[in-house]
């Protein structure tokens, strides 16, 4: 067979030396289409023989080789190899694909490291397996089966840019024989397993392993150049009884699998050490010991350790940490080198041990001079120790966080690309990208300018031109919000930053500080005091060096600063280090700080957003506080008065790249494989855009393993007529696209350095597109228009995005379609993607229709006016109901307007408005007057503008940032206003039934957010309810049923269908009960079941969990399937079934067996026994989760009719039974009518709360153990409630689960209070003859802490329900009991009564001392404290300060000036709960 190159080729190929060698062109700017073919198809034995002539350092990857049973002739040639299908095998590193899917992963020499020069040959033998050659080298089998006629493949990829065919002849018949001669008139002999002798070959040195395969034929520095020289890698590269495996002993933890090459430390949540393994025999010099790290924990501190020791593993007593070892040993632990448990060298590299992921790699070497050498990813750390002894083993220590790894032979071979790729974008901007965008006219301002470097934590971001950085959800996250300056710090530069943005959700704030890791190879921990080298911070009031307090008084403390504070950096000439709060020095903070350092900043807790301040620009304006997403959307935005379609029609098409898949009813798209497939991800919109409709995606998903990201533009081809072909860069006609910051038309670059970069997103970004109605192409980054793109597009054009490098999953977001201020509205779509609302259960929401000025954020919350000082109208969502109250909260005001915020009610239809907000309203509220209008402007009561009452309560004038307005119709037709809570009484009579709420951020008020919920639904809405109420939670709000029935007001009866499980289901389940009963008899899995009815449209579907099995891990997850179960074959577990199933599992949405929801609801796996679970379809297709009665929101839409719930009993989950409480709901979800819904003769609230006799808590570890505690203080049951339903246990599981807020108000006038999170609540019995029975109503709740000696003193002296007697007791001290000395008269009182709204302070430890006991049942030793929940009459207290001296805030709600209060009033108090807390 001839040895030539078949002359048709991939497109970037050009054929010379009589088709012998072959070149791909445009190496610099392309790293792929670089396929070539063998002439004819392959003979049995003979062996197609490339030499690899040239390589470029630009790309990652390098030649890849194989055989297809496609013919060239007839070929349409892919981008790559690994792109051939219809019968193709190539091996592309160390993996051979089949048809592009991997089908071995460690396999042979790794292509990547061969050098020019070396050779590589593929070769069919007669047995139809197929061989790989290295160098002469024959690597083994790497496929069998293959068909007869086989074409050889060579992909000239990434680095590989030429190679020559040099021969095509079967090998030679003894290692002897020598090579062949090549076309260029090579001549000599080499041995075997060496190549040409122009490069270091590691044949040359000692390997105590004779001949390795190909040893050094790579001039690659990395030690994987070297990996040919290993010892125990035969011939055929497979592993012999001489490979480097772990020693069979090892530490008491240690599990050994994969032929002794992985090790894993069992019971890693219980246990952090005694996982010490090692190797199973010496190194060898220059031998790699490799290992990859293949699982971690999140929970103990430290990591792996690695290292070498003297000892050898058969005689040593294995310790539980190798740093216990006092000789012969050298370890790297962190980031330094520990010496015989001694450290020796404190910062000996970059890398952390501790920062490293799950797949990175670590390595070690022992040079034959005696260094020894550790290598992070390849890289080589340098010299750790000198003089190593000569017989040394390696070790690893599982230790802390570590819990897997295997040792790797075929070195630097996984997670290849996502490394070089890092390493090279972090050397050049520009290298890796497969679209370099260069500028010619390079910013002179730019090198020098302080920013922001692009990589950063997690949950930042980084915009405003790197100037600014934030945490786009600052309310959802506390941490991984690490920054790093762009460059080092000069010295005595200051590096300062502005806080912009704070939340007040967390504890903690901003840190600031210095930092010598490059951000651009930094794993960003969680937070820098995580970081345990080279790193010096400012937190609190106190620094820290590498995660350890060095000064714990210093300067301001930075969690006291508020938005427009500043704090500042600098590092002096003298290596001191000074840190600058608004401005004012704080004093050197430490010493000797090396001369190159990064500038970091930590966005924790409280801070969400910060500018970088130089004189370089003038400083953007403050943020709006109350913003949840980056950027807000300016009011000149355009918009579309002609469309009319919504987002509702907006999907991704069915036709998309081979490695999309589209999910979640068309508004999902996510690239497969992400790990080993960077592109064949294009996805289209399944109609054309209109014009000036925009089409915005959020990012979802993102992995670091591939350079460059997402794409985005828009095309005229049909998807009907696309060939999706591998990047959108390779559609060559009518497309127009944005790459990272190039703007292409047809795959041509028309211009560089527009507004945006795609390659800098991060999850959680939105991108949008739209086409003007003048052909114009605009991009939109998280709302913000960036201007125009490109002119001229055609008039149909659709959507095209390519899910390309790191980006793996977008969805289309609500905001997509006509234009307008909706675009601010939150990032992710509100019925695939909940969320939750500021308050328990439903809460208030703003319509879309507003005034031209306004701008929606929040998911409808918050309303900002961007503007001007007028067009502020917003409306409520709905309809109020009769006493609803709709309240909103001042965010922020601009002092030179004049004017306030007017609020009232309104017959004004908002649906009925324009669609457009810039036409259709009044500038003001008191000028609209289309439908009848009741508002409060100042203190002026007017109707359609007509003055109708002075001087009504409060001016709304004096309102200022943190005040509450509301605005409720009560059920006589008059209109209340309230201020702060304060009911200002009626302000109008004779009101309309059907009015809306209605506002006008009108003059200084700019921004409000909606603090009112639709749960509270009764006329006593701002107070709390009695311990007489059904309810057990304390969501503290009566429900007065209905007299009559329970059927809402225009609302027919819907009759439920009766339900019952199918007898087809999972093998280990049994039915009982009428088959309303499912238990699992078995195992642990196999426990699929569904209801035999389909579940109808408003109907909610019930379950009770009866039996929990805490042997097992996991619980039980429910969903719906959308065909009948009837002859269902059903799977081990519900997360295999892939055909229209929706199912909720933990925490997450699944979506035929993909995630498409996080965050949603409880997680499942934490609910109780006695949890009631529920499912409900709504009119619209969407599917809600119920918990105890309380809707979650919706999880997933466009459920299919029919549809069957689908419950799967896995793991600790053993039983269920239907409820009873199954019931239909009527027309909506939610906004029911108040009282109660009668069915079947059961009356259920619509409050959110369980039925009584369904105690969710029932099981709760924490509440058996405070139970027991109080039974150990023999206080008699007479004094306690004998109904166990008001025992409140308010640890975070059950809280959570009730959906409770954490205050609520109570009394007359109504007053804020905590719940007492933490403690549990035993009730105390009310007595008959008790004076006071309005006291839970109108009284206000206080708690006071006590001490466990004085609880039965104060429940025996507690007359007619009172607190406190007024028996002769002697003062001492706040809230002290005592009795009366003897022989001495003192003066006697009615004792001074230490109370407060929050736990938080009467529980302190100087109230509430701590005792020590055993439980009975555990036998642990735990500490508990005791205090008392009170009723206290309003005006028989006085608020004042804390007498403890305490700085820090105690309670967010709760100022320390008026968190105490006192009383001395005889029967102003009422005892009625017995609070417990243990530690």
């Amino acid at each position: 067979m001839a040895a030539e190159l078949h002359p048709r080729s991939g497109k970037l190929i050009g054929l010379s030396n009589s088709n012998r060698t072959a070149q791909r062109n445009q190496s610099v700017q392309e790293f792929n289409h670089g396929l070539v073919l063998s002439r004819e198809p392959l003979r049995d034995r003979d062996v197609f023989t490339v030499r690899i002539d040239k390589k470029v350092n630009s790309w990652s990857g390098s030649i890849e080789i194989g055989v297809t049973a496609l013919d060239p002739a007839a070929l349409d040639f892919p981008s790559s190899a690994t792109g051939l299908k219809g019968g193709s095998w190539i091996v592309s590193g160390c993996s051979v694909l089949k048809d592009g899917r991997s089908v071995l992963e460690e396999y042979g020499r790794d292509l990547d490291q061969l050098g020019e020069g070396d050779r590589v040959g593929i070769q069919q033998n007669g047995c139809g397996e197929l061989h790989l050659w290295v160098n002469g080298q024959d690597c083994g089998a790497a496929a069998s089966g293959l068909p007869s006629r086989l074409w050889a493949v060579v992909d000239l990829y990434g680095k590989c840019t030429q190679v020559t065919v040099v021969s095509c002849e079967p090998p030679p018949d003894t290692d002897g024989e020598e090579r062949e001669e090549d076309e260029e008139g090579e001549e000599g002999q080499e041995p075997k397993g060496s190549s040409n002798g122009t490069r270091g070959a590691m044949g040359g040195n000692d390997n105590a392993g004779g001949g390795g395969a190909g040893g050094g034929g790579s001039t690659n520095n990395s030690p994987s150049g070297n990996a040919g020289g290993v010892a125990g890698m035969g011939a055929g590269g497979v592993t012999t009884n001489d490979a480097l495996l772990f020693h069979e002993k090892c530490g008491t933890l240690i599990k050994l699998s994969n032929n002794n090459k992985t090790a894993e430390r069992r019971r890693p949540l219980d246990e952090f050490n005694n996982g010490v393994v090692m190797t199973n025999r010496p190194l060898r010099h220059n031998e790699m010991f490799e290992i990859r790290i293949d699982k971690l924990v999140d929970k103990w501190s430290g990591s792996i350790e690695i290292g070498v020791t003297t000892h050898n593993p058969n005689n040593l007593d294995y310790p539980a940490t190798m740093t216990n070892l006092r000789s012969g040993t050298i370890m790297m632990s962190g980031c330094g080198i520990l010496t015989n448990g001694k450290g020796t060298r404190r910062e000996y590299c970059e890398f952390s041990l501790d920062e490293l992921q799950e797949g990175d790699h670590i390595g070690l070497m022992r040079k034959a001079s005696g260094a020894l050498h550790f290598y992070i990813n390849g890289i080589d750390q340098g010299v750790a120790a000198v003089q190593t002894p000569g017989v040394v083993y390696g070790v690893v220590d599982l230790y802390g966080m570590a819990v897997k790894v295997t040792i790797v032979h075929n070195h630097n071979h996984s997670d290849r690309l996502r490394r070089n790729n890092a390493i090279m974008r972090a050397l050049s901007p520009d290298v890796g990208r497969p679209r370099p965008a260069l500028s010619l006219t390079p910013d002179p301002e730019t090198p020098d300018r302080l920013l922001f470097h692009p990589n950063c934590g997690q949950k930042a971001a980084i915009i405003g031109d790197g100037r600014t950085a934030l945490r786009p959800h600052a309310t959802d996250d506390f941490n991984h919000g690490v920054v790093l300056s762009n460059r080092p710090l000069h010295s005595n530069e200051v590096f300062q930053v502005r806080i912009d943005k704070m939340v007040d959700k967390w504890a903690g704030s901003i840190e600031i500080g210095v930092t010598t890791h490059n951000p651009a190879y930094l794993q960003l921990p969680s937070t820098m005091t995580n970081l345990r080298s080279g790193t010096w911070m400012m937190t609190g009031n106190g620094v820290m060096h590498n995660g350890t307090t060095i000064l714990d008084e210093y300067g301001h403390n930075l969690d006291r600063l508020k938005a427009g504070d500043t704090v500042g950096v600098v590092r002096k000439d003298d290596g001191s280090l000074h840190f600058f709060v608004n401005g004012v020095p704080q004093g050197p903070a430490a010493w000797n700080i090396p001369p190159s350092v990064y500038a970091v900043v930590d966005l924790y807790g409280q801070a969400a957003q910060a500018t970088i301040m130089d004189d370089m620009a003038d400083l953007p304006p403050l943020p709006d506080d109350s913003s949840e997403g980056p950027t807000a959307l300016s009011p000149g935005s355009p918009c579309s008065v002609t469309g009319t379609a919504t987002a509702s029609d907006l999907r991704f098409h069915q036709l998309h790249g081979t490695n999309a898949v589209i999910t979640n009813g068309g508004r999902t798209a996510l690239r497969q494989n992400c790990r080993s497939e960077f592109n064949d991800a294009i996805v289209i919109s399944n109609r054309c855009l209109r014009d000036g409709e925009l089409f915005e995606i959020v990012i979802q998903k993102m992995v670091d393993r591939w350079s460059g990201s997402i794409e985005a533009g828009v095309t005229a081809i049909r998807p009907e007529e696309l060939e999706f072909p591998n990047t959108m860069t390779d559609i060559d006609y009518d497309t127009w696209m944005l790459s990272g910051t190039a703007i292409m038309q047809d795959g041509n670059t028309m211009r560089n350095n527009y507004g945006c970069d795609l390659d800098s997103l991060s999850t959680g970004s939105r991108i949008g597109m739209m086409r003007t109605a003048s052909g114009d192409l605009h991009y939109y980054i998280n709302g913000v228009d960036q201007g125009v793109a490109c002119t001229g597009l055609p008039p149909e054009v659709y959507a095209v995005v390519d899910l390309y490098g790191q980006c793996v999953q977008v969805s289309i977001t609500s905001s997509s379609g006509p234009l307008d201020n909706s675009l601010c509205t939150s990032n992710i779509t509100e019925k695939s993607f909940p969320i939750h609302s500021p308050v328990a259960g439903v809460a208030h929401r703003l319509h879309s229709k507003h005034g031209k000025n306004v701008v929606l954020l929040g998911d409808g919350c918050q309303a900002v006016r961007v503007g001007g000082y007028a067009h502020g109208i917003v409306f409520s969502a709905k309809e109020l109901k009769t006493d609803e109250l709709f309240e909103v909260k001042i965010n922020e005001v601009d002092e030179q307007w004049s004017g306030s915020l007017h609020i009232g009610l309104t017959t004004l239809q908002p649906p009925d408005l324009p669609s457009c907000p810039l036409s259709g309203l009044s500038p003001s509220l008191t000028q609209l007057r289309s439908k009848v209008t009741w508002l409060l402007a100042g203190a002026e009561v007017r109707r359609n503008g007509m003055l109708q009452r002075q001087n009504y309560g409060c001016s709304l004038d004096r309102l200022t940032v943190g005040n509450r307005v509301g605005v409720k119709r009560c059920s006589d037709d008059t209109m209340h206003i309230f201020i702060d809570g304060e009911d200002m009484g009626s302000a109008a009579t004779a009101v309309s039934k059907n009015v809306y709420a209605v506002m006008d951020l009108y003059g200084k008020v700019t921004a409000v957010s909606v603090v009112s919920s639709t749960v509270m639904e009764d006329s006593d809405s701002v107070k709390a309810s009695s311990l007489s109420s059904d309810s057990c939670s304390e969501g503290e709000e009566d429900t007065t049923p209905v007299s009559g029935g329970g059927q809402c007001e225009n609302e027919p009866a819907l009759v439920p269908t009766a339900m019952v499980f199918l007898e087809n289901h999972g093998k280990n389940i049994q039915l009982s009960n009428q088959n309303l009963t499912a238990a699992r008899v078995s195992s642990y899995n196999q426990g699929l079941l569904v209801t035999a009815q389909a579940l109808p449209r408003q109907q909610l579907f019930q379950v009770a969990i009866d039996r929990l099995n805490s042997s097992w891990t996991s619980s039980l997850s429910l969903g719906v399937i959308g065909h009948s179960p009837d002859r269902l074959n059903f799977p081990s577990t519900a997360c295999c079934l892939k055909r229209s199933v929706w199912l909720l599992q933990r925490d997450s949405v699944f979506h035929n067996s993909l995630k498409i929801c996080e965050n949603y609801g409880p997680n499942l796996d934490t609910c109780p026994e006695g949890t009631v679970l529920g499912l409900l379809v709504d009119a619209s297709g969407c599917l809600h989760l119920f918990v105890n009665g309380m809707d979650q929101g919706v999880a997933a839409q466009d459920i299919p009719s029919p549809c069957y719930p689908l419950i799967d009993l896995y793991g600790q989950c053993e039983q269920v039974c239907m409820s009873p409480y199954t019931h239909t709901l009527g027309r909506r979800v939610t906004g029911r009518c108040p009282g109660a819904c009668v069915f079947a003769g059961i009356k259920e609230s619509v409050c959110w709360t369980p039925p009584p006799e369904v105690n969710p808590n029932k099981t709760c570890e924490y509440q058996a153990l405070c139970s027991r505690f109080k039974d150990l203080l023999t206080l008699p049951d007479g004094y306690f409630n004998e109904d166990a339903k008001y025992n409140l246990c308010y640890c975070e599981s059950c809280h959570k689960l009730r959906g409770d807020e954490t205050y609520y108000k109570r009394g007359e006038p109504p007053r804020d209070y905590a719940l007492p999170f933490g403690w549990c609540r035993f009730a105390l019995r009310i007595k008959p003859h008790c004076e006071v029975p309005n006291a839970f109503k109108k009284w206000h709740i206080a708690y006071h802490g006590t001490s466990v000696g004085a609880l039965r003193r104060t429940l025996d002296q507690t007359e007619s329900a009172s607190v406190f007697s007024a028996s002769p007791v002697k003062t001492e001290g706040h809230g002290s009991y005592s009795e009366p000395e003897e022989n001495s008269t003192p003066e006697w009182e009615v004792p001074c009564v230490q109370l407060s709204p929050t736990m938080r302070y009467s529980g302190l430890e100087a109230f509430a001392p701590k005792v020590q006991f055993r439980d009975p049942r555990s036998l642990r030793c735990h500490q508990a404290q005791v205090g008392f929940q009170v009723c206290v009459r309003p005006g028989s207290y006085k608020v004042g300060p804390q007498t403890l001296g305490i700085s820090e805030s105690l309670d967010p709600r709760f100022s320390n000036t008026e968190i105490e209060w006192i009383t001395k009033e005889k029967g102003g108090t009422l005892l009625y709960g017995l609070l417990v807390r243990i530690e």
